[in-house]
């Protein structure tokens, strides 16, 4: 009789020993699901550690990049602007507009919605796409760059080291890239110009195509480019006719959005320094000149050197 008792004393103390085993390891399994990081907004987030329905609306560059497809893509008014450069890495990916609506988010049943810009989640909407899935305020603002915002992007999906293969791959080619342009173009000045319903803009100095241009490709900035960056409160600046004339630019890469603009007629159009030249070269709005990311700069790096002769 005692040995039958210690045999089920001592089968008790294992069960019991087993069963605490079991509840740990699931709690500890439990734990590694997720992580809690601080996003620009200060906002303490929950974030799946291996996320697999993303939405990052006008970040799907460093995603794509990071080896995620998001669930759904950016798109302005019902589609009729999109990131087109994306179009072979997001082809099957359903569109959802830059605005983030609330029932688009619930539709697409996302575990991680990344946010690209402070202004979008505020009068409470931080709270409402929170309930929805964790919602992470990437870093940005004007003195955000795009390399900034990828690693940022990479610290939320757990892709940290995959970020920072990239920045390594993109800078070796961007090093070759600089130093081939300064052999075939020295001291040589370039802009950016957007035309669109016959109206013109230009990039500024620090954002998208322009900061490529003069910070990573080493090109001149002409002194029109640096009087109008000052002031600019946006990427694109617009510019009349006119003041075209100021623009004494080697080279002209032209977003064109409106081949049969009036302007292009125009005697000051025809007078600009790199049309006189035959160096201004046309790109359609479909191409990457409009958007920043490892992949956009990429493509417009390999534009430039195949212009620039």
């Amino acid at each position: 009789m005692k040995k039958s008792t210690r045999f089920f004393s001592l089968l008790t103390i294992t069960f019991t020993g087993l069963l605490l085993a079991g509840c740990q390891n699931k709690a500890a399994t439990k734990t590694a699901t997720t992580r809690t990081l601080t996003d620009s907004m200060q906002h303490k987030v929950k974030v799946p550690t291996h996320p697999k329905r993303v939405i990052g609306s006008y970040l799907e560059d460093y995603l794509v990049s990071l080896d995620i497809q998001p669930v759904r893509q950016w798109s302005v008014k019902n589609g009729t602007s999109r990131q087109d450069y994306l179009a072979k890495y997001l082809k099957d990916v359903p569109l959802i507009n830059y605005d983030l609506p609330y029932e688009s988010i619930a539709k697409a049943k996302p575990d991680l919605v990344l946010v690209g810009t402070s202004s979008t989640v505020q009068g409470g909407k931080y709270a409402q796409y929170n309930k929805l899935a964790p919602t992470y305020v990437v870093k940005n603002g004007d003195t955000v760059n795009w390399r900034t915002q990828l690693k940022d992007v990479a610290k939320a999906v757990n892709k940290t080291a995959k970020a920072k293969q990239v920045l390594k791959d993109y800078d070796q080619q961007r090093a070759k890239a600089r130093k081939t342009v300064q052999q075939k173009a020295p001291n040589q000045s370039a802009a950016v110009l957007w035309v669109t319903n016959n109206s013109a803009f230009i990039v500024n100095d620090h954002a998208a195509s322009g900061a490529l241009l003069y910070q990573e490709l080493g090109l001149k900035e002409p002194t029109l480019v640096q009087s109008i960056s000052k002031k600019a409160t946006a990427d694109w600046s617009p510019i009349s006719l006119e003041k075209l004339t100021e623009l004494d630019a080697d080279y002209i890469f032209l977003v064109n959005s409106d081949k049969s603009a009036a302007m292009f007629k125009e005697p000051i159009w025809q007078n600009l320094k790199a049309v006189k030249n035959q160096k201004l070269f046309s790109y359609g709005p479909k191409t990457s000149w409009m958007y920043k990311g490892p992949i956009a700069y990429t493509e417009m790096t390999k534009s430039v050197l195949k212009d620039i002769q």
